[in-house]
C-alpha cells in the first residue's frame, strides 16, 4: 500500500492533492501558532510550508514540462 501511495504521489493529481493538503495543514498550524505563540506550532508550520513548496514546484515542473512524444520502437 505504501508503494502504491508513493507511485500515486508522483503523478500530477497526487502532487496537487498533497500540496493542497499540506497547505491546509500549514494554515491550521499557522493559526494555532499565531493564537498561542507556541514555538512548536511555528516549527510545524514551517515544516508543512516546506513540504507544500516542494510538492507545488514538482507539480508545476511536471505540468508544464514539454516532453516530446517518442515513437514506439518495434
Amino acid at each position: 500500500m505504501i508503494r502504491q501511495l508513493d507511485a500515486w504521489h508522483k503523478t500530477k493529481i497526487g502532487l496537487l492533492v498533497f500540496a493542497v493538503l499540506e497547505l491546509a495543514i500549514c494554515y491550521g498550524f499557522a493559526s494555532l501558532a499565531i493564537d498561542s505563540g507556541n514555538l512548536w506550532w511555528y516549527l510545524l508550520t514551517l515544516v508543512f510550508l516546506v513540504g507544500f513548496l516542494q510538492n507545488a514546484f514538482k507539480f508545476l515542473k511536471l505540468a508544464f514540462s514539454k516532453r516530446p512524444v517518442r515513437a514506439k520502437h518495434r
